[in-house]
């Protein structure tokens, strides 16, 4: 029976360093799996605010869009304004001129 006791104390033994080496290697894997797992979770996070400055810019680019639309419409009155004003007074000089040469004449 000491025989066997050994034979059961070696293999005890060797199974106690197997399990040993295998929790190791499981501790191991599951610090990697946080590790990753906290990666993924910064990763994610750094695409959200991505995400919401992308959509702010898009929002201030409407934004801008319509004020430049805006400032080309008042841009186009101003510059029909300026040639209207432009062609009275080019017809108003042109009737002083008219009525200060009729005057010359008389």
């Amino acid at each position: 029976m000491s025989d066997r006791a050994a034979n059961s104390s070696a293999m005890t033994e060797s199974a106690a360093v197997e399990i040993e080496i295998a929790t190791r290697r499981l501790t191991s894997a599951l610090d990697a799996l946080e590790s990753a797992v906290e990666r993924r979770r910064d990763a994610d996070r750094d695409e959200n605010e991505l995400a919401t400055r992308i959509q702010a810019l898009g929002t201030d680019r409407s934004r801008l869009a319509d004020e430049l639309d805006g400032a080309l419409m008042k841009a186009r009155k101003l510059e029909r304004t300026n040639r209207e004003i432009s062609d009275r007074l080019d017809s108003a000089i042109v009737t002083i001129r008219s009525v200060l040469d009729t005057g010359e004449d008389g």
